[in-house]
C-alpha cells in the first residue's frame, strides 16, 4: 500500500507524570498547563505536554533505532546533540575547497548521509564553502520535519495533578532539616514536585513522502529502497513514542500508561491524511466522515483503521509496515 502522509488522532491515559513542567519557584516545580476551549466554546485550563516535548521523545527513539538497523545518521544525531549535522566536521570538509556550491548541493549531501536531519528537519547557518573570490560562503539552509507533534492536551474535568512533599534524606543533617547554606546540592533538602494523571487528546502528522526529497531541487536524493527502510524506522519511532515517552523525571515517575485509543489515518494521493482532536468527543466520527468524504473526491485514497488499546495501536503500526509502500 503507497502511503503519501499518515495521521494519528488519539487519546493517551497517563497516571502519576511529571514529563513536562515549567520551571521551579524556590523548592516548588511547576507543571505546564495551558489555556484551551472545548468544542462548547467553554475556556479550561489544563494539564499539557508540549510537541516539542513529544518530538524530543520520538526523535531519540528515532536515532536509536536507525543506528540499531544501520541507517545513516550523522556525528551529530549518533550522539544525540540537538544541533545535529551542524556540528558534523564531515560536512564542513565536503566543501572546505569548492566554489559557488549549491544549496540544493548541500541539502543532498545532508539527506544521504543522516536519516535525523532527513526527518527531524535541521537548520544550517554556518560558513560552508567559497564564494568566487575565494571568501567564506556564509549559508541559511533550512529542512522542514517530515513529522510534526501537537500538543498533548489534557481533557477538562478528567485531568488532574497534585503537587507531592518529597525530601532527600541526610541522617547526619536530620535534626537541622536543611541543606547547605551555600546552596550546593549538599545536605537534606525538602522539595515539592507535582503528578499529573489523566487523558491526554494526541494528534500527529508524518509525510512519509517527503523522506529522501530536497525540497530545492523537488527530486529524491535517495533511492527508493533507502526511502523505504527510512520510512519502517519512522514508525518504530511512533510507536516507541507511544509505549515508552522518556520526558521528564521517568526515574522516579515513571508514568503508569493505562491505554491508548483512536484511529490511524493514510493517504496514497497529497490529498492530506486527515486527523481530528480527540478533545472533541466525536472525533472518530468526524475523521470517519473527512475520510469518506476524500475518497470521494479522490477514490481509494484514504484508509482509516480504529483502535481502542495499546496492544491494538501496535498491531496496527505492524501492519502499517506489513504493507507499506512509499
Amino acid at each position: 500500500m503507497k502511503i503519501n502522509s499518515l495521521s494519528i488522532s488519539g487519546l493517551l491515559t497517563l497516571n502519576m507524570h511529571a514529563l513536562n513542567n515549567e520551571g521551579s519557584e524556590g523548592n516548588y516545580l511547576q507543571t505546564r498547563m495551558v489555556e484551551i476551549v472545548d468544542a462548547n466554546g467553554t475556556a479550561h485550563s489544563v494539564n499539557a505536554i508540549s510537541g516539542d516535548m513529544f518530538k524530543h521523545i520520538q526523535a531519540d527513539h528515532l536515532y536509536s533505532i536507525a543506528g540499531e538497523e544501520g541507517i545513516a545518521l550523522c556525528n551529530g544525531c549518533s550522539g544525540f546533540n540537538p544541533n545535529r549535522i551542524n556540528i558534523d566536521n564531515r560536512l564542513l570538509d565536503e566543501y572546505r575547497q569548492r566554489k559557488d556550491v549549491a544549496n540544493s548541493e548541500i541539502v543532498d549531501w545532508v539527506i544521504r548521509n543522516c536519516i535525523g536531519d532527513d526527518v527531524e528537519g535541521t537548520m544550517i547557518t554556518q560558513n560552508i564553502g567559497l564564494t568566487a573570490s575565494d571568501k567564506p560562503q556564509s549559508r541559511s539552509i533550512g529542512r522542514k520535519s517530515i513529522i510534526e507533534f501537537g500538543w498533548a492536551i489534557g481533557e477538562p474535568e478528567k485531568t488532574k495533578t497534585e503537587s507531592y512533599f518529597h525530601v532527600k534524606f541526610d541522617q547526619t543533617e536530620r535534626a537541622g532539616g536543611r541543606g547547605d547554606e551555600t546552596g550546593a546540592n549538599i545536605g537534606q533538602n525538602i522539595f515539592h514536585r507535582p503528578a499529573s494523571s489523566g487523558r491526554y487528546a494526541i494528534v500527529l502528522n508524518t509525510d512519509l513522502c517527503r523522506i529522501g526529497f530536497n525540497d530545492i531541487t523537488r527530486k529524491y536524493s535517495i533511492d527508493p529502497e533507502e526511502r523505504k527502510k527510512r520510512a519502517i524506522v519512522v514508525l518504530k519511532s511512533i510507536l516507541a513514542t507511544i509505549l515508552k515517552p522518556e520526558g521528564a523525571h521517568r526515574n522516579t515517575q515513571n508514568p503508569h500508561i493505562v491505554n491508548f485509543q483512536g484511529c490511524i489515518t493514510a493517504s496514497s494521493t497529497m490529498l492530506p491524511a486527515p486527523t481530528v482532536s480527540a478533545l472533541n468527543e466525536d472525533y472518530l466520527g468526524e475523521v470517519g466522515n473527512i475520510c469518506n468524504t476524500l475518497n470521494e473526491l479522490s477514490p481509494n485514497s484514504i484508509t482509516k483503521w480504529e483502535f481502542k488499546s495499546l496492544d491494538e495501536f501496535a498491531a496496527t503500526i505492524k501492519e502499517i509496515l506489513n504493507i507499506l509502500e512509499i
